[in-house]
């Protein structure tokens, strides 16, 4: 099993996206980035730990490739808004991609040098590509917030969009 370490909005989106990816083994929503050890998620929510809101996903690279998965990412988030996510606001909500090693950063920058030079998006790519330093585990209550609130409002509004694009643009690559 590999990892990749991913941010961009709120954990419970991406957690929800890359559970449904086949090769993906585990999906744990934490907080990365940032100098605050052993962050609650009041810090992190507090803007001043410098952590972002972050997936740690665990997958089988012979099932799932990493490029897969930094795709999907593109896919499912605005990487051109600095700190934001639609209505969440702070750099805990920052595009993020905290590589494992140097392949895995080579491979973040080819695909942002290509979605750019492809003119995807109609503003700059602002998400940041850093190593990975540490990652914490967020709360209990955190983990698997969608498979388990399904129906809140918050889930239907926001999350579901999110999996509709996923589904539309990357079915071959679900379970």
């Amino acid at each position: 099993m590999e990892k990749a370490t991913l941010g961009g909005g709120c954990f419970w989106c991406l957690e929800a996206v890359y559970d449904g990816v086949d090769g993906v083994d585990a999906v744990v929503s934490g907080y990365a980035g940032g100098d605050t050890p052993n962050p609650s998620y009041r810090q992190v929510c507090s803007g001043t730990t410098g952590h972002a809101e972050v997936v740690q996903v665990s997958f089988d690279p012979d099932v799932v490739s990493y490029r897969d998965l930094v795709e999907i990412f593109f896919t499912i988030h605005n990487p051109t808004t600095k700190n934001r996510q639609g209505a969440d606001v702070g750099p805990q909500y920052r595009s993020i991609i905290l590589y494992h090693d140097r392949e895995q950063k080579e491979t973040a920058e080819q695909i942002i040098d290509e979605l750019e030079a492809d003119g995807v998006f109609s503003d700059p790519i602002v998400t940041e590509v850093e190593p990975l330093d540490t990652f914490y585990e967020a709360e209990e209550k955190h983990q698997d917030y969608y498979r388990r609130n399904p129906g809140l409002p918050y889930c239907q509004a926001v999350i579901e969009p999110k999996l509709s694009k996923l589904r539309k643009k990357h079915a071959a690559k679900l379970q």
